[in-house]
């Protein structure tokens, strides 16, 4: 099937947040779009005020006529989706052209310049900072990104379509249907090993990304990792790397090393050394595409960030309250390491909600560790997402292996009392499930009182 004679795309799990920026990029050429999902959020409701139609019974009866036309409709689905899935399965019984989200977007890939960000840790940022970047020099870009954006309130940048940015992602082998020109891996910590059995097996899979990369093109990795490419770092020795770096008003002021000499005084405000790696890959890549350093020193300093990426909910001289998508030990060492630079001499209570039986189960000792290191946690039961319960896999036997004398396992229902019982002056919430529903409720509880 031809992308440009679909008349219709329908989804299956169109509120993902990858899915609804394909959903979003096809509105935005000009096609008729529709979808199910389990539940209403706020993704769906930007899509249906879009024009998008959404239903949540997953119920054939309820989708539109038009959609039933097995010859002008794309049929997009998401792996999350469970095996008797009864429009899933219409679809495949009826003849209908359907493709997993990256699928589609390795299409897109293919008749576009792609530059493709993988990593288990840090493409969701970087995408949308190499985005903005490449958005701010005006290239031809449509931005792909796993967030919502804070520069442009939505999960898709486009200004044109001869360059794409995607997010390569690992989950389910997704990044091995992406065709690159110039891309990048940020991490190889074992992660989804319910997909992988092993971290050799993820390893190998990444290998297997950089063969995707079209013929003359370039591949980026973090210094450290054992794949050839062109190198990044911090304050070392790789071909691009962050160099002479403060800390000014909250800011990070750095010069950028590059093959061909040092630009000075970059300015990034996103706290913590893992984005400020993810800020120097993006200015490589971007670099490497044709933007002019002077170009990218401005756009980088107008970045203000992905929701749910280190996102300040509150910030005063008393009181500060962030939230952060952290749902693997490095990136919850990553937060750590973030709250600690920038507020040193305060005291920090986390909010963790582990996501997964299996990655809790896979990393328990790893979690332990890094969730030790904050001064207090309250620690909540476990997001399952796609999971059914691992016996004996819970959060008590979590809270049990944390070494912090200041820990306590609680329900959502009781989380605010909670916080309040606490003189932290730092508060971070942190996990990948529906923690991020309760954000709005924190910040209403102690935005009146600070």
């Amino acid at each position: 099937m031809n992308l440009e004679t679909v008349n219709n795309v329908y989804f299956i799990g169109i509120g993902g947040i990858g899915m609804s920026a394909l959903a979003r990029y096809f509105v935005a050429n000009g096609k008729q779009v529709a979808g199910y999902d389990k539940t209403a959020t706020d993704i769906t409701r930007s899509l249906q005020d879009l024009g998008v139609t959404i239903h949540f019974n997953d119920s054939v009866s309820e989708i539109d006529a038009p959609y039933l036309d097995s010859k002008s409709t794309l049929v997009v689905y998401t792996p999350a989706i469970p095996k008797g899935h009864s429009e899933f399965n219409y679809f495949k019984d009826n003849g209908f052209y359907l493709l997993k989200r990256s699928a589609v977007l390795g299409e897109i890939t293919r008749q576009t310049m792609c530059l493709a960000v993988a990593g288990t840790h840090g493409k969701t940022t970087t995408t949308s900072i190499l985005g903005h970047l490449l958005n701010a020099c005006n290239a031809p870009v449509t931005a792909f990104l796993g967030g919502i954006s804070e520069n442009y309130n939505s999960n898709l940048i486009i200004n044109g379509t001869e360059v794409t940015v995607v997010e390569a992602d690992e989950f389910d082998r997704s990044f091995l249907t992406l065709s690159p020109d110039l891309a990048c891996i940020t991490s190889m910590d074992a992660d989804h090993l319910d997909i992988y059995g092993n971290a050799e097996e993820l390893v190998k899979t990444f290998k297997d990304f950089s063969e995707c990369i079209k013929p003359n093109g370039k591949l980026f990795v973090k210094n450290g990792l054992p794949l050839k490419g062109i190198t990044y770092g911090i304050e070392d020795d790789s071909d691009y790397s962050a160099q002479n770096i403060s800390i000014e008003n909250g800011c990070y002021v750095f010069d950028v090393k590059t093959p061909t000499g040092t630009h000075k005084d970059f300015k990034f405000s996103l706290p913590g050394r893992h984005n400020l790696s993810n800020a120097i890959i993006a200015i490589a890549m971007a670099a490497e595409y044709g933007c002019s350093y002077k170009d990218l020193s401005q756009a980088l300093e107008t970045y203000k960030g992905v929701k749910r990426r280190f996102t300040y909910q509150i910030k005063t001289d008393n009181f500060v309250f962030i939230d952060d998508y952290a749902h693997h030990p490095e990136e919850i060492n990553a937060v750590h390491q973030a709250v600690r630079e920038m507020y040193p001499d305060k005291k920090v209570l986390a909010i963790f909600q582990p996501h997964l039986f299996s990655r809790t189960r896979d990393f328990i000792d790893g979690f332990a560790e890094s969730l030790s290191k904050f001064d207090e946690l309250l620690l909540l039961d476990i997001y399952p997402a796609r999971e059914v319960p691992i016996e004996g896999v819970t959060s008590e036997w979590l809270l049990n292996k944390i070494e912090n004398s200041n820990k306590k396992l609680v329900q959502k229902s009781n989380l605010i009392n909670e916080i309040k019982k606490s003189d932290a002056q730092i508060v971070l919430t942190i996990g990948a499930g529906d923690i991020g529903e309760e954000v709005k409720h924190i910040k209403e509880a102690f935005y009146v009182e600070n």
